[in-house]
This record gives structure tokens, sequence and C-alpha cells, in this order.
């Protein structure tokens, strides 16, 4: 592997993830619906993947099992993110509070925010081009990537599948869901998706330079932390559910999965 394969393969994905999103921000114009943002940016990083195996020439298995790992777990989110936010047609409240806030402005804000994600989506793969260039056979690093991969792909799946329950329910309207893994964090979606990016840089590990992919997990404990994830997804929390959300807030970790703070006083 060299500098100009690296960057030759980001050079493909970029057009592809800009050409979708630019799609999808004409489509919003006209339905004042920008949800498909958060499917397509899952939706493509598995296209990603994919392309970088087909198009690399590192170590067979790798490109497989990278492509593999990659698709299945992203494509699975976007799946849950349709059926969860965008079938029934109408805006995430994140959305929806931007569109407000923006007013005049919010075509162009949205464009420039979709095209962000697509450049993002282009950072992130960067552990999938690295694992797709590496020429070392599989080995022991591989092998923890694929674990920690399983652990995080069912970790997720557990989380959306307990919470989509807990909406079903008629008493859940204004309560938050403390069923689960959602006991011992208000977001073990997010902590096992991040897993999920650790297991990626490590099958990038085995490629010169190999350890720039771990900016990547970098960069997503990042966003989810203080950026697009917990900051906004708890802000509509908070305006939907108040004072139940804060109680949750006090007892319950943001992150890494723990034991609830009653249930700490009471050992």
């Amino acid at each position: 592997m060299n500098w100009s394969e690296l960057g030759a393969l980001l050079g493909v994905g970029w057009p592809v993830a800009a050409g979708v999103m630019g799609l999808l921000w004409l489509r919003q114009t006209r339905t004042a619906d920008a949800t498909s943002v958060d499917i397509a940016w899952s939706a493509l990083l598995g296209v990603l993947a994919v392309l970088y195996a087909v198009l690399a020439d590192g170590e067979v298995a790798r490109r497989a099992l990278i492509a593999v790992m990659v698709a299945s777990a992203t494509w699975r989110l976007a799946l849950h993110l349709y059926v969860d936010r965008a079938r029934g047609g109408v805006e995430d409240g994140r959305y929806a509070t931007l569109r407000k806030q923006w007013g005049a402005s919010a075509q162009r804000n949205f464009f420039l925010f979709f095209q962000a994600q697509a450049a993002l989506d282009v950072l992130l793969s960067l552990p999938f081009a690295l694992a797709c260039l590496s020429d070392a056979p599989l080995g022991w690093l591989d092998g923890a990537g694929a674990a920690l991969w399983i652990i995080g792909l069912v970790g997720e799946a557990l989380a959306d599948r307990q919470l989509a329950a807990f909406k079903k329910l008629p008493t859940s309207r204004g309560k938050t869901c403390r069923v689960g893994l959602w006991r011992y964090s208000r977001h073990p979606n997010y902590f096992f998706q991040w897993c999920l990016w650790i297991a990626y840089a490590l099958l990038g590990l085995s490629a010169p330079f190999g350890a720039l992919g771990f900016a990547a997990p970098l960069l997503m404990l990042g966003l989810i932390l203080f950026v697009t994830g917990i900051p906004p997804t708890e802000a509509q929390a908070l305006r939907s559910r108040g004072d139940d959300y804060r109680e949750y807030q006090r007892t319950t970790s943001a992150f890494v999965p723990w034991f609830p703070l009653d249930s700490q006083r009471t050992v």
C-alpha cells in the first residue's frame, strides 16, 4: 500500500457520497423532511466498504471480511432508522427544530449539512480503505476485531429493539425507556456503535500506517459525545419528557453502560 492508492480509493468514495447526498437534498426541498440524511449516512458507509473491497488489491479474505462487516452493520442501522424515523413521513424533531431556527436560510444550510455528512462518510471510511489495501494475511488482530464487531452489532441491535418495543407500549407516552440495556446507559445504541468503529480500525491496523484508522473511532466518539449524537438527542428528550428525563440523566450513565446511581446506593 502507498499513499496514492489510499488517496485513489477515498477519491472514488467522495463523489459517490456527495452525489447521493446531493440528490437527497433536492428531495428534501420538495418534502420539507431531512430525515433521509441519517439513513443515507449509514447506508453509504456500507456502500463505500463494498466499493473499496472491489477496487483494492489487498488480502482477499480481509477485503471480504471488512465489506461484510461494515455492510451488515450499516445497512441494518439504515433499515432501523427508516422504520423508526422516516416511514411515518414526519420529519425528525431535530431537523424540524433546525428548519424553524434557520428560517429563510434553511435550504442553503441543509445543503451544506448534507454535503458535510458525505464528507464525514469519506473520512470515516479510512479504516475500510486501509483494511482493503493491507497485504498481510489475517491474524489475531483481525480476529479480535471480528469478535468486537459481533459484540457491537448484537448490542446495538438489542438496544434498538428494546427501545422500539418500549415505544409501542400505550403507557410509554411521555416516559423514558429504562428497560434492558437502557437501564445501564442513556445511549447504549451509541456505545455499541462505537465498538463497531474500534473493530473496523483493528482490521485496518495491519496496513502500513494502519494506526491512522483509529482516527475514525476517535472522531465518532467526539461526534457522539459533543456534537451530533448525545447533545441534540438529549435536548429533544428534555423538550418532550421534561422532569422524567432529567431524573434519568441524574441516575443513569450517559454512554458507557454502568449500574444506575440508585442501585449503587443500595449495594
